[in-house]
């Protein structure tokens, strides 16, 4: 009886065995990320090593103590190939996530009034007065007509300008105003509506979607062509499909043949002429700080990018900044340089110099400062390479497995990118067969500090007018990374 017993659970663990192992091959084919002189002999080994277990279990394991032995270890093997397939899956759908740009981009429009109004809620909106943007008219024709639908009817006075909007709305011209979420981190950022948070609410929102034009012009072999990619990290707080202010702004120019990264920044205040394809929605030819034209979504930073440098960008890669903070947290924080001089100390953070370790909250405030720093925009574009650097050397190391799947998670809802999933696997397969040791450059333009009239608030704002010279060199130093030249040859 006891040897019957043994026999069907060996035959049941050798099933199981083979199963667990099949399943995680599938996976690692699935992946595609695998060169073959990796997955041949991989495969291989997990062929041998289950035909050893199923031996050892069914003909060689005869006493009790062999037995167990032999049982512990295949269940072992078992749970291993069922996580590492499990792992596996979840990069699958996270590549697969980041990869599928949406088709359209959401826009959330919210009817505010101050926290002492005595308006509590839709029902007691009908004939009150409204403020709204002539800029923003598809938003506001979305709220009115849905209101309306409702039997509530609103007196709409239309505003050429965020400030004249605002001026209204605190003055009593107007009871409520209707804004587009994406602009609430204007407003903050005005210094005379730094409270606007605490000082209003919503009392109304919907929302509706714009048409995504954001799409790539590949290269014909990513593991050998120079491309260039255009990070954008947005400051949505809707969501990572919403549209928002571009708050990080880099090019990173990847040369495949010299194993040469160039990261060239720009400022989110650089005074620059918007381009856009028709549909964004941008105001074509307008004057504003680039970081406004995040606003008509990532399409049209890319465009107005392309125009000030006189490139053309290949891959867009956009990042939520917001939901950056999750991942930092699931890292368990990340590690930031602070230079000799600019250590500070607010309400949101406090950094010293040399290595600072940061939760999610403080990667955030330190990544979005530029009050702090003499510098202002400048070293906020800094701060922020470090976040993002601090996040990739935290991402790859080996205790991050503990936490993969949710990391994995995490990442589908932070990242979105215009490169395809095959070229992605394509960049990895050629990393492990040839195991490159690739050289990081950077490069930021600079200019100079004024106050001028920005498009998209209709009012005049700080900005940085560019210093042409830096603009100049930022472009002939990504011509001769594309070259196959180095960008510290450029002088």
């Amino acid at each position: 009886m006891k040897s019957k017993f043994s026999k069907v659970l060996s035959i049941l663990l050798s099933v199981v065995l083979v199963i667990s192992s099949f399943y995680l091959l599938y996976q690692v084919i699935r992946l595609n990320v695998l060169p073959s002189k990796f997955l041949f002999p991989l495969t291989i080994g997990v062929v041998v090593l289950d035909a050893i277990f199923i031996l050892l279990l069914i003909y060689f394991s005869k006493n009790v103590v062999s037995k167990i032995i032999c049982v512990v270890l295949t269940l072992l093997v078992c749970a291993v190939s069922c996580f590492g397939g499990y792992y596996i899956s979840k990069t699958k759908n996270a590549l697969s996530n980041i990869t599928n740009v949406a088709k359209h981009a959401k826009n959330t429009v919210s009817v505010i009034v101050k926290e002492s109004s005595s308006i509590k809620d839709k029902s007691q909106l009908n004939g009150v007065s409204v403020g709204s943007l002539r800029l923003n008219e598809q938003g506001s024709k979305k709220v009115l007509k849905e209101l309306s639908g409702e039997g509530i009817v609103l007196n709409q006075t239309e505003y050429d300008s965020m400030t004249a909007l605002l001026e209204a709305f605190y003055n009593g011209e107007v009871d409520s105003i209707i804004i587009n979420e994406s602009s609430r981190s204007q407003i903050l950022d005005m210094e005379a509506y730094s409270n606007f948070d605490s000082n209003t609410r919503v009392v109304y929102q919907t929302s509706y979607k714009v048409k995504n034009n954001d799409s790539a012009t590949s290269v014909s072999d990513i593991t050998s062509k120079p491309f260039n990619v255009l990070i954008s990290g947005s400051d949505t707080r809707g969501g990572f499909d919403e549209n928002g202010r571009s708050d990080v702004i880099m090019i990173a120019t990847v040369n495949p043949k010299t194993h040469t990264i160039l990261l060239t920044s720009v400022p989110r205040d650089f005074y620059v002429t918007t381009a856009c394809d028709a549909g964004d929605g941008c105001m074509q030819g307008a004057l504003d700080k680039i970081t406004h034209t995040g606003i008509h979504g990532t399409n049209t930073t890319k465009r107005t990018v392309e125009q000030l440098l006189g490139i053309e960008i290949n891959y867009t890669f956009k990042v939520g900044f917001d939901t950056v903070t999750e991942l930092v947290d699931i890292l368990g924080g990340v590690d930031v340089y602070v230079e000799p001089g600019y250590a500070t100390t607010n309400s949101l953070y406090s950094v010293h110099e040399g290595i600072n370790h940061l939760n999610a909250e403080q990667a955030l405030a330190f990544a979005r400062d530029r009050y702090s720093y003499t510098e202002g925009d400048r070293q906020r574009t800094k701060n922020q390479q470090q976040v993002l650097m601090g996040i990739v050397k935290e991402a790859t190391k080996p205790s991050v497995i503990t936490n993969y799947a949710a990391i994995m998670d995490t990442i589908a809802n932070t990242f979105s990118t215009t490169m395809s999933n095959e070229e992605i696997t394509d960049l990895i397969k050629y990393q492990l067969n040839n195991n490159p040791t690739w050289k990081m450059e950077q490069y930021m333009v600079d200019g100079t500090g004024d106050t001028l009239m920005c498009a998209e608030l209709g009012d005049a704002a700080s900005v940085m007018v560019p210093d042409q010279s830096t603009v100049k060199m930022a472009k002939d130093k990504i011509n001769a990374v594309l070259a196959g030249k180095s960008s510290e040859d450029v002088k």
